[in-house]
């Protein structure tokens, strides 16, 4: 594999000559929509075959899935599955953010070999925060490993789907006594980076496609907390279609995960 902090310059580089110059500075032909409401930009496909050909071009025999390129031909979902050496790009998270002006996208990127994710990337582009961890050998930002915060008291946090309860995740959560706060930021590496740089405590969602999790589930496993579908089985990222819930440690995992999971109405007394 590639040296994380090489994959980290192709990362930087690629946001600073390719998405920045066009963040507020999209012509309305620049953009346009996948499905109802589901964005693309000309940002995000330069960017995913930025970041494509550079990366194969340092690590030869490697593929690539990209969210663009499997938007186009979703027959290339099956890789995520199979053994050879894989880079898993989001190019722009957050891209209806992104499109319409707004704070609030990342570059996401991760890489798995024999269907196990074996390392990952989150960067902020506007904040120039980036973290990236490789399986076993801990997450890293700015020379510093990392370690997620265990919450003095009230947990915060994202939530997407719904509770067993039949409501909305993010509802239940936040009226509950444990939970502090519920601020969803429409981009998951951004709510990734946050466990991992002890900002949050946990992220909910409802969909396990590997460009938005491959990378957040193994940072965050990574500085010391805990990440896996919401069953409580082991991340994996060819599956598509689970909820997942990762989190700063086993405490805040067990909260949301009894949360969200009960079929009762838990309202506190």
């Amino acid at each position: 594999m590639i040296d994380p902090e090489t994959v980290a310059s192709f990362i930087r580089e690629t946001a600073r000559s390719v998405i920045l110059p066009r963040f507020r500075a999209l012509k309305r032909e620049d953009i346009s929509e996948k499905g109802p409401g589901d964005f693309v930009t000309i940002a995000d496909l330069e960017a995913e075959r930025r970041l494509s050909a550079l990366l194969t071009e340092a690590q030869p025999g490697s593929a690539v899935l990209g969210e663009e390129g499997a938007a186009k031909d979703p027959t290339l979902m099956r890789l995520a599955g199979g053994a050879a050496p894989l880079w898993i790009i989001d190019p722009i998270d957050g891209t209806n953010n992104f499109a319409h002006g707004q704070p609030g996208f990342a570059v996401i990127l991760a890489y798995v070999e024999e269907g196990a994710v074996r390392a990952g990337w989150l960067y902020d582009p506007l904040g120039e925060r980036l973290a990236w961890a490789v399986l076993g050998r801990g997450a890293w930002s700015n020379g510093t490993r990392l370690k997620t915060a265990q919450p003095p008291g009230r947990i915060t946090g994202s939530a997407y789907g719904k509770a067993a309860s039949g409501e909305r995740a993010a509802k239940a959560l936040s009226r509950n006594v444990r939970v502090g706060g519920i601020r969803n930021q429409g981009c998951s590496g951004l709510e990734y980076l946050s466990i991992a740089l002890g900002e949050t405590h946990f992220a909910l969602h409802s969909r396990s496609l590997p460009w938005d999790h491959a990378a957040g589930m193994l940072i965050t496993s990574e500085s010391s907390g805990k990440a896996c579908f919401l069953d409580g089985g082991p991340y994996d990222p060819g599956v598509f279609d689970r909820a997942v819930l990762a989190a700063s440690g086993g405490e805040a995992w067990q909260i949301v995960h009894e949360i969200v999971t009960s079929a009762a109405d838990h309202r506190p007394a």
